[in-house]
């Protein structure tokens, strides 16, 4: 059975994202892409909600990345992707699929195909979704020694606490801290 993951870039005072989706703090280099690289060849499908799906549909097929990080952009290209949203007429990024309604059942389908893992980027409100239905088994959070201030937090809309059991841990040299955790099933 597939696992479903869930992984986030944030800052220390808990954003993924700035104001109007800014994301050029984010603190990659070399280390993180070849971590990138060594993620992607684990991951079977991709998973995005529509924001996110747009942001990465627009990026990942550009010569701008096709010149700055091929081998990323190759696997992010090729990888199955499945966007979920219930407002985008269409999704014309290499291998995706439109989802418009329910999430549930088809991440549920594609947790129980063979195959590498599921993995979600970003899509905050997705997650947010898939946190709620008790989908997500593992939580990958790539905590960056910043603090924006103002931005979106990244489990917005959770209304209810939920505990996470750290699993491992994986420091960077540019000082971000990647942190691996499950929900904590008591």
């Amino acid at each position: 059975m597939r696992q479903l993951i869930s992984f986030n870039l944030i800052t220390l005072d808990g954003f993924f994202e700035g104001p109007n989706h800014d994301i050029s703090w984010h603190n990659v280099d070399k280390e993180f892409d070849d971590f990138s690289i060594e993620q992607l060849d684990t991951a079977g499908v991709l998973l995005f909600g529509r924001v996110t799906y747009e942001l990465m549909a627009s990026f990942w097929p550009s010569e701008v990345a096709h010149a700055n990080d091929p081998l990323v952009a190759d696997k992010m290209n090729s990888l199955p992707k499945v966007v979920f949203s219930r407002t985008l007429e269409k999704a014309d990024w290499n291998n995706t699929r439109l989802v418009k309604a329910d999430v549930a059942r088809d991440i549920a389908k594609l947790k129980q195909q063979s195959g590498k893992d599921l993995f979600l980027f970003g899509s905050a409100d997705l997650a947010t979704t898939l946190i709620k239905l008790g989908l997500i088994d593992e939580y990958r959070v790539l905590l960056n020694p910043l603090v924006l201030g103002k931005g979106s937090p990244l489990f917005k809309g959770i209304d209810q606490p939920f505990t996470l059991k750290l699993i491992k841990t994986r420091t960077f040299q540019n000082g971000n801290i990647l942190l691996y955790y499950q929900p904590d099933k008591i």
